[in-house]
């Protein structure tokens, strides 16, 4: 293996963006020794791995699926599955079969070439849809396409902090949404619950989102942000609809989070086998009236904390007449994922949400944010 993973950097920068897995694959033929190679992608609902090269071929198996889940190579005789992850965002696996079988060096150079891979991709999914047809496995609504845009990733990781997130159900969504955003020491946080349903819904979300992300990019605090927002909806619907938003900023340099509870999202600390609700007063929701203000409360992540918030749609979830889902089940599908990643975690909370409606489709849609505070 003579080039470098920077070689093939380069030649991907140089690459239209909807042609780079044949140019990644005839690279690895003609200077690797690769007899065949192939990306999978995950799917919306993160349920499933499925190939760009060959669209008509088979989903990702067992071994593709380890890859994905333990963010690690795996190798199987001249096989070798590589995450595909840019910042903590899981995009998918790169396969490639190799002659002879790999050494440890050879997978060293395979793995920087699937990060060189990975963020070419990230980066591409702006110019084509060549990608995001992959990732969807049917058709969304016009809902769904608003926010599945609006989001600014589905996992992030720092060296302080794990963070994924989870939007269900994937295809027919309405107005819950999350954002995120690091700069500096600072990490903003935010989960949105839209009022109404449908594309009106989505819409009302966007107005919040933007808003708040123009007055965070101007470098404003969560206040302004709360402010500037419930202003811009409070302008375009004069009350009859509103966004209940909790907004959240964390210090990344000791774990003091600063909130603005506008609304019902739930937030919630697992600490030592024990989760506790975090306590906060709850202000008016974001556009509800003209000139709202807000206040800021604050609490303390410590060393191997999770914090989890979720949206009404899954602690207010009733299916059927039954307690809220937020009672009891949610608390034991918490306990299920102690020693899940976040990655993984937010999944286990969207399957235990699934079985709570037994088979029913879901009432609202719902988010599921997972936070894992390292040291």
């Amino acid at each position: 293996m003579s080039d470098r993973p920077a070689s093939v950097g380069s030649l991907l920068r140089l690459t239209p963006p909807d042609r780079l897995p044949e140019a990644l694959v005839t690279r690895l033929r003609d200077t690797h020794g690769a007899t065949g190679a192939e990306i999978l992608l995950g799917d919306l609902t993160m349920s499933g791995l499925w190939p760009v090269v060959d669209p008509d071929g088979p989903a990702g198996g067992a071994l593709e699926l380890r890859c994905f889940g333990s963010q690690q190579p795996v190798v199987d005789g001249r096989r070798v599955f590589l995450p595909l992850t840019v910042w903590g965002d899981r995009l998918g696996v790169l396969r490639v079969e190799t002659t002879p079988e790999p050494d440890r060096a050879a997978i060293q150079e395979l793995t920087e070439i699937a990060d060189e891979l990975a963020m070419a991709l990230r980066t591409a999914t702006n110019d084509t849809d060549r990608y995001r047809k992959v990732t969807r496995r049917q058709r969304l609504t016009m809902a769904a396409e608003l926010q599945w845009d609006l989001l600014p990733g589905r996992s992030l990781s720092g060296e302080r902090f794990r963070l994924a997130g989870a939007l269900e159900p994937a295809y027919a969504m309405y107005g819950d949404h999350y954002d995120w955003s690091v700069t500096g020491d600072r990490l903003t946080l935010t989960v949105l619950n839209g009022h109404g349903d449908g594309i009106e819904a989505a819409l009302l979300t966007t107005v919040a989102v933007n808003a708040m992300r123009n007055a965070r990019r101007s470098g404003a605090g969560i206040v302004e942000q709360a402010e500037l927002a419930s202003d811009a909806v409070y302008s375009r619907h004069g009350g009859t609809a509103y966004v209940a938003t909790l907004l959240l900023e964390i210090d990344l340099s000791d774990g003091f989070v600063e909130a603005v509870d506008a609304g019902s999202p739930r937030a919630m600390i697992a600490r030592q086998g024990e989760i506790r609700p975090v306590t906060l007063d709850e202000q008016l929701p974001l556009g509800m009236f003209g000139d709202s203000r807000y206040e800021t409360q604050k609490f303390q992540l410590q060393a191997g904390d999770r914090l989890l918030v979720v949206s009404d749609g899954v602690h207010g979830a009733a299916p059927g007449g039954r307690p809220p889902y937020g009672v009891s089940a949610l608390l034991t599908a918490l306990r299920g994922t102690r020693l899940q990643p976040p990655t993984e975690a937010v999944g286990t909370v969207v399957r235990g949400l699934r079985e709570y409606h037994g088979g029913a489709d879901l009432e609202d849609d719902a988010v599921i944010v997972c936070l894992d505070w390292l040291r």
